[in-house]
């Protein structure tokens, strides 16, 4: 048995010996293995002819006989040996390196993970501290916004409560001044009856904390004075002046002779003109005259008219003019003022003491003539040069109602000189013009026109 290992041990060693004597020695040269551009391998027709050619072996080995095509695939089981040797070697290679590396990540988790769990833990805490500490601040600034407001409603309240106070004292006063018959007592007890429930609902509050709904009270309640105080206001003026004007002008009604001619003074430059007056209308048509100031050469130099809601201030004819809608109520006194500068043309109209509309390019350059005639309530029209009959008038563009305050200036009024005039309790009569000054101009009523007092 040994023997026979022993025997067949040898003889493939011989085996091989003569593979690589042959291999070597005899074929060396005679194989080529051409790696074209095709990659194509080619077998001639010698390479088809099996030659065999004895060799002598050694003994007891004997080699057998190769063809060039036995060679051929015994290199190529080789090198797929060789390959799948190499593939073994680095599978096992992989194998071993990811088995070490598992081992250290497992040997790093098992050092090191006691420590990550503590900080982790620690960001933790630190991060809930923190928001804890930013949520109290949150609070605190939260707790002074509401004392802020707080305080700065009561306040208001305070202040509310004043105005209230200082409303009944106005109102005490317009009675007292405007009014000669007990009604005005009953309405001033009524006021200050208010005036002390609301200091009272005040008070209430103050106590039981209650502020959004006592401002909503006190704010209901002082819309109710408010719409009170109006109504009261409206009685009080209805057969008064407005403005503290001692004196105005009552046009009955529309008539072909009512009109009032005012005399005057010769404006010291004709560049720019103010006009301003309050009217109480009666009834206003399609064209009803205010204002008109004529010349010889112009009857229609500087006009203020109305058309129903509207006002209507023209320069030097309809063919320059500036509107203000909706400014006239029938039944209430208004305020009206109208500026002209000739630089620029510039034209506005005031209404109540604010600017109600503006224009430029109005009569730009034009200068106005002096030594004119103004009328109130009616214009002369053409009838302006028939001196004939200088007392008829269209009757059509009659004025009927009340007017007072008429001033006029050669210059232009800013803004607080135009409201001060404005105010319908104040003392606007008080500010005349350098043209026209009401209370100081000589007028002269005609047709049935009444001067009051």
């Amino acid at each position: 048995m040994a023997s026979t290992s022993k025997r067949t041990f040898l003889q493939a060693m011989c085996l091989v010996v003569s593979l690589s004597t042959l291999v070597y020695g005899n074929y060396g040269d005679d194989i080529k293995v051409s790696f074209g551009g095709d990659y194509f391998n080619e077998i001639t027709d010698e390479d088809q002819v099996e030659e065999v050619t004895p060799t002598p072996s050694p003994e007891p080995c004997r080699s057998p006989v190769f063809t060039k095509w036995d060679k051929l695939f015994t290199m190529l089981e080789n090198s797929q040996m060789k390959e799948n040797m190499l593939l073994q070697y680095v599978d096992d290679i992989i194998k071993v390196e990811l088995q070490s590396l598992r081992g250290e990540l497992l040997q790093f988790v098992a050092q090191y993970g006691g420590s990550c769990t503590s900080a982790v833990e620690s960001l933790v805490r630190r991060a809930g501290i923190q928001t804890e500490t930013r949520l109290q601040n949150v609070l605190d600034r939260v707790r002074e916004v509401s004392a802020d407001q707080y305080t700065q409603h009561d306040a208001a309240l305070q202040q509310l409560l004043a105005a209230s106070v200082n409303q009944a004292a106005r109102m005490e006063r317009l009675e007292s001044s405007c009014l000669k018959s007990g009604a005005g007592g009953l309405v001033s007890q009524d006021k200050n009856f208010q005036a002390r429930h609301l200091m009272q609902e005040v008070t209430e509050t103050e106590n039981g904390g209650r502020l959004e709904k006592t401002l909503s009270t006190i704010s209901s309640e002082l819309q109710t004075v408010r719409e009170q105080l109006t109504l009261y206001t409206r009685s009080v003026f209805a057969n008064s002046l407005p403005s503290g004007c001692d004196t105005g002008l009552i046009f009955p009604t529309r008539s072909s002779t009512a009109h009032v001619e005012v005399s005057p003074k010769t404006p010291s430059q004709n560049n720019a003109v103010t006009i301003c007056l309050w009217v109480k209308p009666t009834q206003v048509l399609n064209k009803t005259i205010l204002f008109s100031y004529s010349t010889t050469g112009n009857a229609y130099e500087l006009q203020l008219v109305l058309t129903g809601q509207s006002v209507f201030f023209t320069v030097d004819g309809e063919a320059h003019l500036v509107e203000a809608s909706g400014a006239i109520q029938e039944g209430q006194w208004v305020h009206i003022c109208a500026v002209w500068s000739s630089h620029q043309g510039l034209a506005s109209l005031w209404v109540n003491g604010k600017q109600a509309a503006s224009s430029p390019g109005v009569a730009e350059g034009h200068e106005l003539r002096s030594k004119g005639s103004i009328l109130l309530g009616q214009e002369y029209g053409r009838s302006f040069r028939h001196l004939s009959i200088p007392d008829t008038f269209d009757a059509e563009l009659a004025f009927t109602g009340k007017m007072t305050g008429v001033n006029m200036w050669d210059r232009v009024l800013d803004s607080k000189e135009i409201s001060q005039q404005a105010r319908l309790d104040g003392r606007g009569c008080g500010i005349r013009g350098n043209v026209v000054a009401w209370g100081v101009s000589d007028i002269e009523p005609k047709g049935g026109v009444k001067l009051i007092y």
